[in-house]
């Protein structure tokens, strides 16, 4: 057996039974040993950081990790921002990276680069396998760190001679880590907080916005009066009929710090203190009162629901019913606008569906729109590196496993940066309906002109301006094989969205905004 066939059954016996690939030359005995142990679906990404968005959207659904299969160091690098991303949502992923044979890497090929430098800044866990011999040690190590609480990325790196030796040795799979334990102080000081009749705000993040999660922090404001809250970004979130209705904190910093100035404590599960996504002059970091008091009820390393209930209890706080979100709304008519678009997404979801939104501008206030729709996942663009939403979508869908529909909110500036995953959707026949918001502009760096105080003439404004020429999504989409229309009204997107809910492929709305 040669290192690359003990390195596919050891992931098979692990648990990793998905590769999202785009590889070369150096991986080709990887790609070769795929076709010789039963079990592994390959799916084939036609750019490395479309590979990378869609491993982190599997990681989401399925809960378990993929790996990705990426060619040397350029092509881990081209994958870098959606792992960035992927490390901002805890989510678990294994990077199969292939390199230059130990022997020839001293010549300087033109390929060679500092491959684990690439991957240090976005993995948990890098490590460069030198021996056929230990490729199947290294890749359960590589699966357990990937799998540790809340979920990291794994990088190994793969050099060729390594690949084609032979001795390879199938290795068990290893046991995953605990998540690290709770704080019995942090939940006693919780407690105290919240009983002590001053204004607290619970702000939740990972775990902690799933349905379990919501479940125990309603019974605790119901008991203490304390406002609910989730952080601005969160990987994944439980919405819906029966989940509560929960806002996001403000992206604005000036409507951040509005809503967050009558607080006294803030209780984070999960969550980091509330900062600002960027520098604004004469603005502070910091979105929280200066006389507020942080209590960390459970770090992102540390079970946030384990840790929710753990307070529920020492605060003896009952059951409490999910309070209803009212009746469904009607989809809306005339032009196109972010609340009459939140408001046709609730009338039409379908039971069950994946939400993904990377609608940037557009989007922040869909929240409240939406709470009366079905029972749904919503996934959050968490890192800020544009071009996650069409990959992460991709890979959501094949988590789970072609059977729920997933919903793209994509801004139109953000989608250019990885369509090559329509292409993806296509080939695998995968349940994705793509709104595209088409707005011809980057709109949202228009605003942060204002934020930063810069006044934008002729030649900024040209830079934020996607027209002449103007992309035109239906033909890019038809170019990838997806099925595309346009839409100009309300009604046009409400009728064209029921008809791609029931297809069975995916199907591109470009909705003119």
């Amino acid at each position: 057996m040669n290192g690359a066939r003990s390195l596919v059954e050891t992931l098979l016996r692990s648990g990793v039974d998905t590769c999202f690939a785009n590889p070369g030359t150096s991986e080709m005995h990887f790609v070769a040993a795929l076709d010789q142990a039963a079990g592994m679906r390959c799916v084939l990404g036609l750019q490395e950081n479309v590979v990378t968005g869609m491993a982190d959207g599997y990681w989401r659904i399925a809960r378990k990790p993929a790996c990705t299969l990426l060619h040397c160091g350029p092509g881990l690098a081209n994958g870098l921002a959606n792992l960035h991303n992927a490390r901002r949502a805890r989510s678990g992923i294994v990077n199969i990276v292939g390199d230059q044979a130990t022997w020839h890497r001293p010549h300087d090929a033109p390929l060679t680069t500092d491959t684990e430098g690439l991957a240090r800044p976005v993995s948990a866990w890098v490590r460069t396998s030198v021996r056929s011999g230990e490729l199947g040690r290294d890749a359960a190590a590589a699966v357990q760190a990937a799998r540790s609480f809340p979920g990291q990325v794994a990088t190994l790196v793969l050099p060729s001679d390594t690949s084609w030796d032979e001795g390879g040795v199938v290795a068990d799979a290893l046991a995953v880590p605990d998540p690290t334990p709770l704080d019995a102080h942090a939940i006693d000081q919780s407690a105290r907080a919240l009983r002590s009749g001053a204004p607290v705000l619970v702000l939740l993040a990972g775990n902690a916005v799933s349905a379990e999660g919501q479940a125990f922090a309603w019974r605790i404001a119901q008991a203490t009066g304390a406002q609910l809250m989730t952080d601005y970004g969160n990987a994944q979130a439980a919405r819906g009929r029966g989940r509560l209705q929960l806002e996001r904190m403000p992206y604005v910093t000036d409507l951040a710090m509005e809503a967050l100035k009558k607080f006294r404590h803030v209780v984070l599960v999960g969550a980091k203190a509330p900062v600002a996504f960027f520098a604004y002059p004469g603005k502070p970091s910091t979105q929280y009162p200066d006389e507020a008091q942080l209590h960390v009820l459970a770090r992102p390393e540390q079970d946030g629901v384990a840790a929710l209930r753990a307070l529920a209890e020492v605060l003896r706080a009952p059951e409490a019913a999910i309070p209803d979100p009212g009746p469904r709304p009607e989809a809306a008519s005339g032009a196109p606008s972010p609340e009459k678009l939140a408001q046709t997404v609730a009338a039409l979801l379908p039971e069950n569906a994946i939400v993904c939104d990377e609608s940037i501008s557009y989007g922040r206030g869909f929240y409240r729109h939406t709470h009366a729709a079905p029972a749904h996942e919503w996934l959050h663009l968490v890192g800020g590196a544009i071009g996650h939403g069409l990959p992460v979508a991709t890979g959501a869908a094949i988590g789970a496993g072609g059977q729920r529909r997933v919903v793209s909110l994509q801004a139109d500036g953000s989608a250019a940066y990885t369509l090559q995953a329509l292409w993806t959707q296509a080939r695998e026949k995968l349940p994705c309906t793509t709104i595209l918001l088409n707005n011809g502009k980057y709109n949202i760096l228009i605003g942060e002109y204002k934020g930063v105080g810069a006044t934008p003439g002729p030649t900024a404004m040209h830079m934020l301006d996607l027209g002449n020429p103007g992309l035109d999504w239906v033909r890019l989409a038809n170019g990838f094989g997806v099925e595309a229309a346009r839409a100009t009204t309300m009604e046009q997107c409400a009728d064209l969205m029921a008809q791609s809910f029931r297809r069975d492929g995916p199907f591109v709305i470009e909705l003119m905004v």
